[in-house]
């Protein structure tokens, strides 16, 4: 009988080997991940990226990840230095999918193809809202809408998912603004307190906290509702302003998405995603998430590639509008 017992061992030993050698779960024992994100510290990317890193690493079982903060260019440089990483499975990045505007519109810089990285999964979708400075001389989307004067809302990068959005809601809506770009993380929202800016188009969830502690409130949203505050679809007058908001709530919905570089192994990426997922429904990242108000809403692999697929393709008319807007007369 123990003779059986340790034959049954071993072949169950060696049946779980294989099944970690298949997945490329083994491949990560003694390894260091890189995890690139594209913002400074601080920052909702930056937040999300350090929950998610430690449970990555127990799930896959890597000796480590460590998180490389890569800010510039409204996301590009992170995204553009994952683009050209190994693609050995140990460098992952998270980065804004608002991206998608600058390889559309064939911007500057643009180093990458959306399409062809190894996808690994989104935590969540991020419904976008405009955060006012408290201290702001325009207090409700009312006073935006009838503003005679520029509003000064600040911005990532030229370029950059925040520049974007704010100037296809501006066309959309009619808004008069000046962007300031240049803000990353949480930059945006130390300029509003010292009266630099007077407002953000970004996420919701990235500016819960700035609005629970007194600094400013919402006042109208993209994508998601908040009690007591208006969406923008419901102040579009026209197909061509539905058109625009619609193209942002799209983007929002792809949200905090984490890939690897293209060429990746099959095997080391099937394990990232395995690894993601289980981090993403552990209880304990779930508590800690809740407690910071940071929603976790996955999509794993396939499904997000299939989402960034579709932001992609757009028709030459919408993507004239795009441009037209984002290049409009606001500036």
């Amino acid at each position: 009988m123990p003779e059986i017992f340790a034959v049954l061992t071993a072949v169950i030993l060696l049946s779980s080997c294989a099944e970690r050698s298949d997945d490329g779960g083994n491949f990560y024992a003694g390894k260091t991940i890189s995890y690139i994100v594209s913002t400074d510290p601080g920052g909702g990317y930056d937040t999300y990226a350090r929950m998610i890193g430690s449970y990555l690493q127990k799930y896959i079982g890597a000796d480590n990840v460590i998180i490389r903060n890569l800010p510039g260019a409204g996301h590009m440089v992170g995204a553009n230095t994952l683009w050209r990483s190994r693609p050995d499975g140990l460098t992952i990045g998270t980065f804004n999918a608002g991206l998608v505007y600058g390889q559309l519109l064939g911007k500057d810089g643009v180093q990458f193809d959306l399409r062809k990285f190894e996808w690994v999964g989104k935590a969540a979708g991020e419904p976008r809202s405009i955060v006012v400075s408290n201290e702001c001389s325009i207090q409700s989307m009312a006073e935006l809408m009838a503003a005679t004067e520029p509003v000064k809302f600040g911005t990532a990068g030229l370029g950059s998912a925040s520049y974007s959005d704010t100037m296809l809601l501006a066309d959309a809506l009619n808004l008069k603004l000046i962007t300031v770009p240049g803000f990353e993380g949480t930059e945006g929202e130390m300029s509003m307190m010292r009266g630099e800016i007077c407002a953000i188009l970004g996420s919701t969830s990235s500016h819960q906290a700035f609005v629970d502690s007194g600094y400013g409130h919402f006042i109208v949203s993209i994508g998601g509702s908040i009690d007591g505050v208006p969406n923008a679809m419901d102040l579009a007058e026209s197909e061509r302003a539905r058109s625009l908001i619609l193209i942002i709530d799209a983007l929002a919905q792809l949200g905090r998405i984490t890939a690897a570089p293209p060429g990746t192994p099959v095997d080391r990426v099937n394990a990232l995603r395995a690894a993601y997922r289980q981090s993403l429904e552990d209880p304990a990242l779930l508590d800690e998430a809740h407690r910071m108000a940071r929603p976790i809403e996955p999509a794993i692999g396939d499904d997000v590639s299939q989402l960034v697929k579709a932001a992609l393709d757009q028709t030459p008319e919408t993507i004239e509008m795009i441009k037209k807007a984002i290049d409009g007369p606001n500036q």
